[in-house]
C-alpha cells in the first residue's frame, strides 16, 4: 500500500502556478493607450474620407447635376495632381476648383445662386444633404439662394463663394471653426432625420468634451455657382 502511494505521488504532474507580476502595462496606461489608438482610428478615418470622398449625383438628376459630376470624376482619376489652396483670410478654408467659370465674381450684398452637395467628413462622407434633391412642382431642382454677407450661411461656404464665378465648380473643405456653429445656421437639411444626424454628431457634448471638435464638423461641399443678383 505504501509504495503504490509512492509510486502515485512520483507520476503526480507537476502544477506551475502563473501569477500576475506588476512589471506589465499598468491600467491606466492601458487605457490611454486604447483611448490614443480610438483616436488615431478616427483621425485615420477622416483623412480617409477626406481623400477618396467623391462628388456623386443620381441617376435622377438634372443635366446640370450630371455635368458637375463628370467633371469630378475626371478629376479624381488623377487624384495625384489634386491641390487644395487654402483661401487667405478665411479661417483655414480649402478649396480644389473642378471648373472654373466664366461669368460674373458675386460682390457683396448680392443675391448668389448655388447648387450643392454637402457631406461631413466624420461620418466617412456621408451626404446629409443636396440641392439636386430638391425639386420644384415641375420636377426642375431647385437651387440654394442667399445673400452673400448677409452672415445667414456658414463662414466657410461665403468665403468660397464670393471668389467663383458663375458656371463654376468647386470643392471646399471647411473646418469647423467655419461650418456650423449653431442649428439655425444655412443651409439646413430640409430632411428632419438627415438635420438630426448632421447636429448630434457636430455638438455631441461627449465627443466634444473628449477634444474631438477638431473632427466632428469638418463639412465638404461641391458648390456650383448658378447665378448672381446684383443688388
Amino acid at each position: 500500500m505504501v509504495m503504490m502511494m509512492m509510486m502515485m505521488f512520483q507520476l503526480r504532474p507537476h502544477i506551475h502556478i502563473l501569477q500576475y507580476h506588476p512589471t506589465t502595462t499598468p491600467k491606466s496606461a492601458y487605457n490611454n493607450n486604447i483611448i490614443i489608438s480610438k483616436c488615431r482610428r478616427r483621425e485615420a478615418a477622416l483623412s480617409l474620407s477626406l481623400s477618396l470622398l467623391l462628388f456623386s449625383s443620381s441617376s435622377s438628376s438634372s443635366s446640370s447635376s450630371s455635368a458637375v459630376a463628370s467633371t469630378s470624376a475626371s478629376k479624381s482619376s488623377s487624384s495625384s495632381e489634386l491641390l487644395f489652396l487654402d483661401i487667405p483670410n478665411s479661417g483655414g478654408v480649402k478649396v480644389l476648383d473642378l471648373r472654373v467659370g466664366s461669368g460674373d465674381v458675386p460682390l457683396h450684398g448680392n443675391q448668389v445662386a448655388i447648387h450643392y452637395y454637402g457631406r461631413l467628413a466624420a461620418k466617412q462622407g456621408w451626404r446629409f444633404d443636396s440641392t439636386y434633391d430638391h425639386k420644384d412642382e415641375n420636377g426642375e431642382s431647385v437651387p440654394f439662394l442667399f445673400v452673400l454677407g448677409s452672415g445667414k450661411v456658414i463662414s466657410g461656404i461665403e468665403a468660397a463663394v464670393k471668389s467663383m464665378k458663375v458656371g463654376g465648380i468647386r470643392r471646399v473643405i471647411i473646418p469647423p471653426s467655419q461650418g456650423y456653429q449653431n442649428t439655425s445656421q444655412e443651409p439646413i437639411p430640409p430632411n428632419f432625420f438627415d438635420r438630426q444626424r448632421l447636429f448630434t454628431t457636430i455638438f455631441n457634448p461627449t465627443r466634444l468634451a473628449n477634444g474631438e471638435g477638431s473632427t466632428l464638423g469638418t463639412l465638404i461641399f461641391d458648390i456650383e455657382l448658378v447665378s448672381v443678383r446684383h443688388q
